[in-house]
């Protein structure tokens, strides 16, 4: 089975609650190991997200913990950075084994093509964000940040981030939002049977032709995920997975 998570936003809000987030989510990967074929997070599994050279975020180690361990087992990982965890050097890489993406994924497991994305950029009227997100993402600007000090640098991307979800929030999608527009291009016109996406933090699926647009939701409110088995993709709820006594 194909797992696809997005939008953990671990970081964001009290720490207990983001503590009992991430321990769900450790659950989570320990009750998928055993039968998943591959794991795909699409984004913002992090609220934050900035690594030095011998420097990372201490609070969830538990989390990376986890993950190695399933990568460690043999299950692929593929990370698609979001618009809050977009500062990935070296360190899942390098240490735990984890492809880092930085652009959008076309990939094809039993029998059918999936195209992966966050989703942040792709909303109507949003060339203001594309803006700001090609000046936080350039080289050479997190070049310059990682001679600020760890501490005062984790925390201004903690507080960069919880503006950039304020302005998430904010938007207006409207019924047919950018996103839904994009996933129908490429499944009408190049012919892909699923499109995933997170960033909205809203549970999805629309159909399109011959094919479905899945928007992943959050673990935030909506706690939901999908799992592509047998050729069908479907989107459930984190709770009942992990209520269930029948991983398969």
């Amino acid at each position: 089975m194909i797992y696809f998570v997005s939008d953990l936003h671990l970081g964001l809000g009290d720490r207990e609650a983001d503590r009992r987030r991430e321990r769900d989510f450790v659950t989570f990967l320990r009750r998928i190991k055993d039968h998943c074929e591959a794991l795909y997070i699409v984004g913002d599994l992090f609220d934050y997200w900035f690594d030095y050279h011998s420097v990372i975020p201490k609070d969830h180690f538990r989390c990376l913990a986890a993950l190695d361990d399933l990568r460690s087992s043999g299950v692929p990982i593929h990370y698609l950075i979001g618009n809050h965890d977009f500062g990935h050097k070296w360190f899942f890489e390098q240490e735990l084994d984890i492809r880092i993406h930085r652009q959008d994924l076309a990939v094809e497991h039993q029998g059918k093509r999936l195209y992966l994305a966050h989703g942040d950029g792709k909303a109507l009227n949003d060339r203001g964000y594309l803006v700001l997100r090609a000046i936080l993402r350039n080289r050479l600007c997190q070049w310059l940040y990682r001679w600020i000090h760890p501490d005062i640098g984790i925390g201004l991307a903690a507080s960069t981030s919880r503006k950039s979800r304020g302005y998430t929030d904010a938007r207006d999608y409207g019924d047919s939002d950018g996103l839904q527009l994009f996933a129908r291009r490429k499944i009408e016109d190049e012919g892909f049977d699923y499109v995933v996406m997170g960033h909205r933090h809203l549970p999805l699926v629309r159909p399109f032709g011959e094919g479905h647009y899945i928007n992943l939701g959050d673990w935030l409110v909506h706690r939901t995920f999908a799992r592509l088995s047998g050729g069908e993709l479907e989107l459930l709820k984190v709770d009942d997975f992990l209520l269930d006594q029948k991983v398969a």
